[in-house]
């Protein structure tokens, strides 16, 4: 139990929120890049599905983060 007492502790930690965002993306992304291997016609490498995917994940971070801007311009 105290184990997870612990990594509840360090994801409410502000100071580790970049690791742990750019651990989770990087989960997310192997998860993606199959499936986009998977939905491409021919032959794609598997790094080009991997670059496809973070591309997709990156792009579809942008759009919450712009979309919270500016429907809350006041908290930043």
């Amino acid at each position: 139990m105290k184990e997870f007492s612990a990594i509840f502790d360090f994801i409410r930690d502000k100071n580790s929120r970049i690791p742990l965002s750019l651990f989770l993306i990087l989960c997310f992304n192997t998860i993606l890049a199959p499936a986009v291997q998977a939905a491409t016609p021919g032959e794609l490498p598997r790094t080009a599905s991997y670059a496809i995917g973070l591309l997709a994940l990156v792009t579809f971070s942008l759009c919450i983060y712009l979309f919270v801007v500016i429907f809350q311009p006041e908290k930043f």
